[in-house]
């Protein structure tokens, strides 16, 4: 008998079964009939059109669900869909839209089974090739309900549970982030493109200032560098305060084989960052071959008596005597015809109108203040004063001894222990100095200009913290008049130019505004807090860089809107920052201890949420590269 081939699509057996490669095909009048059957029911099953096109669906909630935070199950195939700080729709089944972001996850779990059951340790640890059937879950806090035009308002109820949840692109995951502006930051960890930018037009931005914290190493002064650049590229006046000497090398272009290759994976240029350096008169420059190097001296009428009795740390009897001596020398100008002049009605009115909480009083200088300090000294002692300054010989010591003849000196110690501390400050010889100007707040604020203070060869906390009090008041009262002049030039010509948007960076700002320095120096940081204050207004922007955040005041904290926070490893340091800076979620700061350098937890207010992202690359040469 001839065997029937499997291939052959005879009938076997029962006449009505046709084999098919081994497999009885089904009759034709049954397919009929389910296929009726489904026309009845309605036709094919259609995907739910909540779920179309999802990665997941939203879970019950539990007893230990929190307000704002719904789960997310993923199918294993989706695991990867959603890396931490994605952005996510999600579709809920009563037709309301939320946004959300990844903040935990995404976690791997067995199907119907506990990760740690009994079963899958056993076969686990013994080698066992049993996988059983897995998923995906995440946490999505909520950041609100989306709006039929996009915007976003504060939920008032929960997406319903088996909600589908979609992923958005880039390009809406942008537009949802508002990461536009013209200062470039870095990329968005988790993106491939997503580039984050911060807008120098907005008032609510950089003039409510910035704080860049990390741990040495963590990439502070490549922020740094990169924002100098991109700051010089938005036609903003930038001064940085260096206080190490890194950034005395801005001028030429990175030659480190790191920073080149990340810039080249960025498809960015090297470039230097042309600026000037400044140093004080008879100090040193870590860059003495810098093509734009300028001396300055410090002007000793722009400090105001209550700083510089803080600075030199007068005890309450010395700074009695102090202030004496700078009535007397109030006087005595008033006196010579030197300040203000005889008719001078501006000069008149500046007198009287002076705060010297602020500043000083116009044309003293610290040797006219001493010759007075020693005149009282000498009186003490039955001697005749013998002043330097020229304006106190002839008529002016004459002058000078009346003044004097009438205090009433009942502690020589102290006027003798004050004019040793005028002595020590006239010693750092960067007062009034002859042929040496100082800075040129004009020029140093021109739209483009980069300024770089060298202060690595000051000697002395004190001294740099002079210059750094003495720069901030300068640039604000030179603001200050840009700012009226171009209100008045406007109210002529409405197509007069703005003065340009001014962004002052101060390194190792725990040095200048420690907390214990501002408990010494209260004066001191009410200056800084005014310049602050007025700058939102001014287009004044400070930007505070510090390793030690710890050492910072809460009152620093409490002007600073912006954050740039790179590795922290000490939990306390990262506790203390929780209690302070708002908005940032527990998954971002789990993470800052572990960020390799050049990764920093960004927040701008014009962001809607802060963001992990990889800082571009400094462009320009540093001295130290951290």
């Amino acid at each position: 008998m001839k065997s029937q081939s499997p291939n052959d699509p005879t009938p076997l057996g029962n006449s009505n079964e046709v084999v098919q490669n081994g497999v009885v095909a089904t009759p034709s009048d049954a397919t009929q009939q389910i296929e009726r059957e489904i026309e009845a029911a309605g036709g094919e099953l259609q995907p739910d059109e909540f779920m179309f096109g999802s990665i997941g669906a939203t879970m019950f909630d539990l007893p230990s669900s929190d307000d704002n935070t719904v789960t997310v199950l993923l199918p294993k195939e989706n695991i990867h869909s959603a890396p931490s700080q994605a952005l996510v729709r999600i579709k809920s089944r009563d037709k309301r839209n939320y946004l959300g972001v990844v903040t935990a996850g995404p976690f791997v779990e067995p199907d119907s089974l506990r990760a740690d059951s009994p079963m899958l340790v056993t076969v686990t640890t013994r080698g066992g090739i049993y996988l059983p059937p897995y998923h995906g879950r995440v946490q999505v806090t909520i950041l609100g309900e989306e709006q039929a035009d996009g915007t976003l308002i504060p939920p008032r109820l929960r997406p319903l549970p088996n909600s589908g949840v979609f992923v958005l692109d880039e390009e809406e995951t942008a537009k949802v982030l508002n990461c536009d502006g013209d200062i470039r930051i870095g990329l968005v960890i988790g993106y491939e493109n997503l580039v984050v930018r911060v807008p120098s037009m907005q008032k609510s931005v950089l003039p409510r200032h910035t704080a860049i914290l990390g741990t040495t190493g963590g990439g502070k002064s490549t922020t740094v560098a990169q924002l100098v650049q991109q700051a010089q590229a938005a036609k903003m006046a930038v001064i940085l305060l260096d206080v190490e000497g890194e950034y005395t090398c801005l001028h030429e272009k990175t030659d480190d084989p790191t920073m080149l290759a990340s810039l080249e994976a960025r498809g960015l240029e090297p470039a230097g960052i042309p600026n000037t350096l400044y140093h004080l008169v008879g100090r040193e420059t870590t860059n003495p071959e810098h093509p734009e190097r300028k001396a300055f001296s410090l002007q000793f009428e722009r400090l105001s008596p209550y700083t510089v009795i803080e600075i030199l740390g007068l005890t309450e009897a010395q700074a009695d005597r102090f202030h004496k001596a700078y009535e007397i020398a109030k006087a005595l100008l008033r006196d010579l015809g030197i300040f203000p002049r005889p008719g001078n009605s501006d000069e008149e009115r500046l007198a009287i109108e002076l705060d010297e909480f602020e500043r000083g009083y116009p044309r003293l200088t610290l040797d006219f203040l001493m010759d007075i300090v020693g005149g009282v000294v000498a009186r003490s002692d039955d001697r005749d004063p013998s002043p330097l300054t020229s304006e106190l010989q002839g008529q002016g010591l004459e002058a000078l001894k009346r003044q004097i003849s009438q205090v009433k000196i009942d502690s020589p110690v102290s006027w003798r222990a004050l004019l040793g501390k005028l002595a020590r400050l006239r010693r750092l010889k960067v007062f009034d100095s002859s042929g040496v100007a100082p800075l040129d707040y004009h020029t140093m604020l021109q739209p483009g200009a980069v300024s770089v203070i060298d202060l690595s060869d000051s000697g002395m906390s004190e001294l740099s913290n002079i210059v750094i009090a003495d720069l901030l008041r300068g640039v604000q009262e030179t603001q200050d008049c840009l700012c009226s002049e171009y209100e008045r030039s406007r109210a002529m010509n409405p197509a007069a130019l703005p003065p340009a948007r001014v962004l002052v960076i101060i390194e190792e700002a725990h040095e200048f505004l420690s907390a214990e320095r501002i408990e010494k120096m209260p004066v001191l940081f009410e200056q800084v807090a005014r310049i602050a204050k007025r700058g939102r207004k001014r287009w004044l922007g400070l930007v505070f860089v510090t390793q030690f955040p710890q050492h910072l005041p809460r009152q620093v904290f409490g002007l600073v809107n912006s954050y740039v926070v790179h590795k922290l490893s000490d939990p306390n340091v990262v506790s203390l920052l929780q209690r302070i800076i708002s908005g940032i979620d527990d998954g971002l700061w789990r993470r800052l201890p572990g960020l390799a350098p050049g990764q920093a937890v960004v927040s701008f207010p014009h962001l809607t949420r802060p963001l992990l992202v990889s800082i571009d690359p400094a462009p320009a040469k540093l001295r130290l590269i951290d």
